[in-house]
């Protein structure tokens, strides 16, 4: 359904503007308490950065869940079809015993009316239950995503001793050669145990 594919990229641009957040929050935090050298003039910070988007199509828990969403969505559309189609049938059904004088009261007609609006209703519900947990799922992925890169970031740039580590799309301009993304895709890859679906 192309609603779940756009909450699924709007979960995505959400989680990086989380993430951006989170940066700027340590990056406040890092500027407005530097460690003073000895002379009492701040030292200077040690700054790097990371591409989000390659970040997003390189970590595998990133890439599990884009496909997990994938599959929602499409499981979401064959419901979708699946209860349109039976709908559509009942409809013809109805329609077509109308046509032929197939009722032979009017309460036998609106018996199937009723049995149709039940069907649709109970098809709107169903569906909407299904897009709700599509929802709360994607919520829950992108907690565990941000939770992961977050903590891993963390003991990453304290192991490395960077002051700040930022997301590319945060800067104007940044030299290529402060882009730790490969690093940190290469250290979140090897703490990732996929967990299998049962």
């Amino acid at each position: 359904m192309k609603v779940i594919r756009k909450i699924a990229k709007f979960s995505f641009i959400a989680l990086a503007i989380m993430m951006f957040a989170s940066c700027n929050k340590t990056t406040e935090e890092t500027t407005t308490a530097p460690a003073a050298a000895e002379s009492g003039t701040p030292a200077p910070a040690v700054i790097r950065y990371i591409d989000g988007d390659t970040l997003m199509a390189k970590y595998n828990l990133a890439i599990d869940i884009n496909e997990a969403m994938l599959r929602r969505s499409n499981q979401l559309d064959n419901e979708q079809m699946k209860r349109g189609n039976e709908i559509q049938r009942l409809g013809n059904e109805i329609q077509n015993k109308y046509k032929n004088n197939g009722y032979l009261t009017e309460e036998s007609f609106n018996a199937d009316q009723n049995r149709l609006a039940k069907m649709q209703n109970d098809a709107q519900t169903y569906l909407a239950k299904l897009q709700r947990d599509a929802q709360n799922e994607m919520m829950q992925y992108q907690i565990q995503l941000n939770d992961s890169v977050q903590n891993f970031i963390k003991a990453y740039a304290k192991e490395k001793g960077y002051d700040v580590i930022l997301y590319k799309a945060s800067a104007v301009f940044i030299d290529p050669k402060y882009d730790v993304t490969g690093d940190v895709i290469e250290g979140l890859n090897k703490r990732y145990t996929k967990v299998e679906k049962k």
